[in-house]
This record gives structure tokens, sequence and C-alpha cells, in this order.
């Protein structure tokens, strides 16, 4: 295979504003063929927009077109598809979460292994300049081995009010799982994939759930708001690092903020921005990096990879097992808070 046939399932914004530009800057290896969504109007306007030649109704008429899909469905839907595009023998690049539940993510796996076809799980903030460098720096031992790993993902009063966000029927959760994810994976990432022993975690809704509510994102009915919008936790690894996690979507806080430090035994690294933290030849050296003009989106970065992995050149960078793990510990910090204990894995 010389060129990847593509289809989009789900095209909505994710699909528009990220997935469907990427893979059309790769016209010398992808063919975007095929979109499909519940919208039937949407997904016609989408495939006259961007010239994509075929529309289905049902994304099982997809596979027999295409070697490939991207999944940009509500998160009910991701281990449904996925498996039925696995088990039609056609690659999977679905957006995070993986799914809502371990079990539905094992299954995703089992499928992908069964049929020999590949499954990588959209977690797109791996591919940002800083978070690369990041991880260089660390596999080249520059602070020695990771200790106490701290992340906050926060947004001062940005509810998404479109879509199907703050369904939880649809969702599976709020602001851990569609934006707390993202950094939990990327840390993981950086640092090696430790093995999480217990988590001890807590949710909250109360801000969103009091009627009229500043939002910024647009609006929301505050009655029907079923899931968290602030979730603090505490994780603790077999290797005896440990982590501090914290994500909002609605905290009364100065400003947004994206924040991931690992303090290691030689060094500590900031990833946003990447800053490098040392004690050298008798002295606290801090070192900054320019992220040089011209690098990839890594939304073209993340389509690169897919392709390149599906036609036999690359290796897969976001592996399905490694997004099994970052499931396990968002259940695990749902189950946590509604116990009211720590989980132990």
């Amino acid at each position: 295979m010389t060129r990847l046939k593509m289809g989009i399932i789900g095209v909505g914004g994710i699909a528009q504003g990220r997935h469907i530009p990427s893979f059309l800057e790769l016209q010398d290896k992808v063919d975007l063929i095929a979109v499909q969504d519940v919208n039937e109007v949407r997904a016609e306007e989408v495939a006259e927009k961007y010239n994509i030649p075929h529309v289905f109704k049902d994304y099982q008429d997809m596979f027999e077109k295409v070697d490939a899909v991207t999944i940009c469905t509500p998160n009910k839907f991701h281990a449904e598809i996925s498996i039925a595009a696995l088990e039609a023998g056609v690659h999977v690049l679905c957006e995070k979460p993986m799914a809502i539940t371990v079990e539905e993510c094992e299954a995703m796996i089992a499928a992908a292994e069964k049929n020999e076809r590949l499954l990588s799980i959209a977690y797109h903030y791996r591919y940002t300049p800083e978070a690369k460098l990041a991880k260089k720096a660390i596999v080249h031992n520059e602070i020695g081995d990771p200790l106490v790993t701290r992340v906050q993902a926060m947004r001062r009063r940005k509810v998404p009010g479109w879509g199907v966000f703050t369904n939880k029927d649809l969702q599976g959760g709020g602001s851990l799982i569609d934006f707390g994810c993202h950094l939990l994976d990327l840390a993981l990432w950086l640092l090696d994939d430790p093995e999480p022993v217990e988590v001890m975690g807590r949710t909250y809704d109360r801000l969103s759930k009091t009627p009229g509510l500043v939002n910024d994102w647009g609006v929301f009915d505050h009655e029907t708001f079923n899931v968290d919008d602030h979730v603090t936790s505490y994780i603790t690894f077999k290797n005896g690092e440990s982590m501090q996690f914290e994500c909002s979507w609605a905290a009364n806080i100065k400003e947004d903020s994206t924040t991931l430090t690992i303090s290691g035994a030689d060094g500590g690294i900031s990833v946003y921005p990447f800053e490098l933290y040392q004690a050298k030849y008798g002295a606290l050296l801090d070192s900054t990096a320019k992220i040089r003009d011209g690098e990839p989106t890594p939304g073209l970065s993340q389509a690169t990879n897919f392709v390149d992995s599906c036609l036999g050149e690359d290796e897969l960078i976001v592996k399905p097992e490694q997004a099994l793990k970052v499931t396990k510990l968002i259940e695990a910090i749902y189950q946590s808070s509604e116990k009211g204990t720590s989980i132990k894995l």
C-alpha cells in the first residue's frame, strides 16, 4: 500500500477543526474519500466543502471503501464503532478518550490484535513542540529519576455550551474525561508509563449547577448539567512516584492555565512553557527554549504518525495500551469520589 484511503465518522468541530485539515495537508499519502454523521445534512455540507466524494448514512457501509477511519463521535460510541471497523479490517484513529470504561477499552484492544489492525487514540498534546522537547530531555536523563509530578488543566468559566459535553450518558463525564485526560496521558508518557497503584479523587459540579452562571463558552442548562466541572486527585505509582492532578472547566481562578511539571532527583522540568531546572557548577541553573517557527501543528504531526504507521513507515506514538491506562485512572478517580475512599489498582 502506497496511499491510504481515509474515512471520517462524525464531522463536528474536532473533525473539521483538526483532523480533516491535517489529512488534506497529507495528500501525497492520503485520499480523504468518505464521511459519515448522524446529521446527514451536515455530512453532505462537509463533503461538499472539502471535496470529499462519498457520504454514507451508515458507517458500516464505509468500511469496504476505506483502509482507515478517524472516529470523532461522542464518547459513548467510540468502542462500538472502533470494534466494528477493526473487525472489518480497517485501521482506527479514535478521538480521546479511548472509551468510557476500562472494559470497552480492553475490547477495542482485543479487536485490534485479533484482526491485526492499528488502533491509536488522538491524545494530541504529545505532539506539541514543548512536550516533544520535554520527552527528549527526560530520555537524556536531564532530571534523573522522576519523583513528583504536578498537573493542572484549568479553565476559568469555560463549560462547553455546544455539542453533548455536559451529557453524562453520551460522554461519561465532564472536565476530567474531556480536558484532563489530555494532561493525564501526557504526564504518563513523559514518565515512561509508570504503574499506578492507588488513586484518591474528588469531583465537583456545584458551580455549573448554579443558576445564572457567567460562562465564556456558550449557554448550557444548569438544571440538566450532570457531569463534573472540577476534579482533584492524588495518584501514587508502584515505583514510588506520585502525581498531584487537578482539572476544571469552570474554576474561580484568575486565568486559564495548563501546567505540567516534574521534579526529579537531579533536576526539574516544566512543559508549558518549556523550562529546565538544575543545580550544576555550584549554582542553580534555569534553562528555557525557543520553539522554532515552522513547527508542524500537533494535529498534523498526529495525522502524519498515524498515516505513516498504517503504511508501515513508522510506529504509533500513542499505543492503545497506554490510552487504556489513562481510562483506568479516570475510572478510578470517579470511583474514588463516589465511594469517598481511595481506590487500589
